[in-house]
């Protein structure tokens, strides 16, 4: 498809619903992408951006952000708690705060530096043993220890199971944020983007739709 068929699709979308296409704002998923390919799309204008590990990103974007001005880079994969420093030196925005050590750590380092990416929690919408995030039952007293520690939580995050309509997960997404007065909700990928904008997604992540099927650097 390619990034203006997405970003026709995201403000067709909004526009439906009756949304300012402006407040849905699409995340160009590069992780594992060639460093020619994500060129193309930042010289195409995209300037946000999103990648699961640290240490790729930390390869790639200091060197994209010198030639690119106005890139926004989001961490969208989960977080070791030995990364953390580093991530948050590296990324605008964080999307997977999903467990009191990791909040802790953030905390710590942002009253050290002075300063601190904006945050998003991941919530396991699914209750799927193997994916990370905060349960549902559990994301109300989560999110007030968070602001407890002073952290600059913008929003939540989910990723539906992959067998399920995503539509439920979305709103059940949007409604724990609607009850904790946060406004931002980064949800949606390439197959499920504007059902996620239906339901009132600030942030959709699409990667494959954009770039093509993931591959690695030199193939």
């Amino acid at each position: 498809m390619g990034l203006s068929d997405i970003q026709n699709r995201v403000e067709k979308e909004a526009l439906r619903v009756g949304r300012d296409p402006k407040t849905a704002q699409l995340i160009a998923v590069s992780k594992v992408q060639p460093n020619a390919r994500v060129e193309q799309v930042l010289q195409q204008g995209q300037r946000v951006f999103g990648e699961n590990r640290v240490q790729e990103a930390a390869g790639k974007w200091p060197a994209f952000k010198e030639v690119y001005a106005g890139v926004e880079l989001h961490l969208i994969g989960p977080m070791q708690s030995n990364k953390v420093r580093q991530a948050m030196g590296l990324f605008d925005v964080i999307h997977t705060v999903d467990r009191p050590k990791i909040a802790q750590t953030i905390a710590r380092i942002k009253d050290e530096t002075g300063s601190c990416p904006r945050l998003y929690i991941q919530v396991n919408t699914g209750a799927e043993p193997q994916k990370a995030g905060v349960l549902p039952d559990e994301a109300d007293a989560f999110i007030e220890m968070c602001k407890e520690l002073g952290l600059p939580i913008e929003g939540l995050m989910c990723i539906p199971p992959s067998d399920q309509d995503p539509s439920a997960h979305f709103a059940l997404l949007a409604d724990i944020a609607k009850r904790n007065g946060l406004g931002g909700l980064s949800m949606g990928m390439s197959g499920d983007f504007e059902q996620a904008i239906a339901h009132g997604a600030t942030y959709v992540r699409v990667g494959s739709a954009i770039f093509g099927e993931r591959t690695h650097e030199g193939t």
